[in-house]
């Protein structure tokens, strides 16, 4: 099936905008990874519509105005230091001017109009340092953890790492693990995450608050507080886990909080 593809009655669906991963899969049409969140909207109910890296600025917002939720992707490239006035680390990778344009024009217009937003990794990251926030470059080298956060080494066929995460006692992600069905222990709820990340959260965004963290401290999940409209953001690869009930939740929520928040408007 291809990005454009839908079924008839897609029409009837919240449309979820989901911005290309970078500008050179866009170029050469690269699709295997962005098609597992196009699955995964669908299977929530809702309908996935690709939103292009390289639209004019009057293009990009005349389109995601017309759009009821976002998705942002992961991704192989790394935000510009510059944009949290950091000084670049030897192992950041290069970045994306047109993802982070992209992303930053529908995060405001998401603020703006009271959208929901699901980030993931890369999006994850993006969503904080909009805000305001900062992020660890390279956590191997600059956390100084045992546990295996990134697939660095693995060979292409790998499986993910998969370590713990605990989500924390409140907030719409505990909401959701509580739902799923996800075992709850005196500080949190412990769910085993899917990992393919080099670079995490370091200071919060504004309005920003954390949802989940690793054993070693590694924020695994940031929320948006208060919650005037439905804004999460994980950095394990939901998209990439059909069958965990936790991860496929955060899709069917983000569903639901854009009827919620179209018939509001």
């Amino acid at each position: 099936m291809s990005l454009t593809d839908t079924h008839q009655s897609a029409k009837q669906r919240p449309r979820v905008g989901i911005p290309w991963r970078t500008t050179r899969e866009e170029e050469r049409n690269i699709t295997h990874k962005l098609q597992f969140y196009f699955a995964a909207v669908q299977k929530a109910d809702g309908e996935p519509v690709s939103i292009s890296l390289k639209l004019a600025k009057a293009e990009l917002a005349a389109q995601v105005a017309e759009l009821d939720a976002f998705v942002l992707p992961g991704g192989p490239a790394d935000l510009d230091p510059g944009l949290y006035n950091s000084r670049r680390h030897e192992k950041t990778h290069d970045s994306d001017k047109n993802r982070e344009n992209t992303d930053f024009a529908i995060l405001e217009h998401s603020f703006a109009a009271s959208k929901p937003v699901l980030a993931t990794c890369y999006g994850c990251q993006s969503l904080n340092v909009c805000l305001g926030g900062t992020l660890y470059q390279d956590i191997p080298s600059e956390f100084h953890t045992s546990i295996v956060h990134s697939r660095d080494g693995l060979p292409p066929e790998a499986e993910d790492p998969v370590h713990a995460a605990r989500i924390e006692l409140r907030g719409e992600i505990a909401h959701l693990a509580a739902a799923s069905g996800a075992q709850r222990q005196d500080s949190g709820f412990e769910v085993n995450i899917n990992s393919s990340h080099h670079q995490s959260v370091r200071d919060l965004g504004r309005g920003l608050r954390i949802g989940a963290v690793a054993p070693d401290g590694v924020i695994e999940a940031i929320e948006h507080e208060p919650h005037k409209h439905w804004v999460v953001g994980v950095q394990w690869h939901h998209e990439r886990m059909p069958g965990h009930g936790m991860s496929e939740s955060l899709f069917r929520a983000l569903v639901q909080a854009s009827r919620a928040a179209a018939a509001r408007r």
